[in-house]
């Protein structure tokens, strides 16, 4: 599974792009009192946070394919880029459908399927639960 892992990782940094992508275009068009939300710090912000964690997330997933194209261990970087980037995808989705608002949960909207591929994404390949035991008993090593 070391194999597989890293690209479900990447597969969330592309979910969470996408889910940003879309909040940034929709933020720029949707006027409130007279401007686009997008000007507002609140819309500002969550933007800032998606495109810094969407960063972060790319990099791991970077790594973990590093290691396993020059055939070293991987299994706990696997496992990290899979966990975060997946939850990433979920929490940028989570900030992508707040942006939009209402119109986030209907399918006239992209959102509202982003945020189920990203939820599958937490589970698919091991859930992220158990990846964390994966990553927690290399880091922590043998208990004498």
């Amino acid at each position: 599974l070391d194999k597989t892992r890293a690209p479900v990782g990447a597969a969330g940094v592309g979910v969470a792009r996408a889910a940003l992508e879309y909040a940034i275009e929709y933020a720029k068009t949707r006027k409130q009192f007279g401007k686009s939300i997008a000007l507002f710090q609140g819309t500002a912000f969550k933007i800032a946070q998606m495109a810094t964690e969407i960063n972060a997330a790319r990099h791991l997933v970077w790594h973990a394919a590093w290691l396993l194209d020059q055939g070293k261990p991987c299994g706990k970087e696997s496992a990290m880029a899979k966990v975060y980037g997946s939850d990433v995808a979920m929490r940028v989705t989570t900030e992508a459908l707040q942006i939009f608002g209402g119109y986030g949960y209907m399918k006239d909207y992209p959102v509202e399927k982003l945020m189920r591929d990203a939820k599958l994404l937490q589970i698919y390949e091991g859930t992220n639960e158990i990846q964390k035991l994966i990553i927690s008993r290399e880091a922590i090593g043998p208990i004498k």
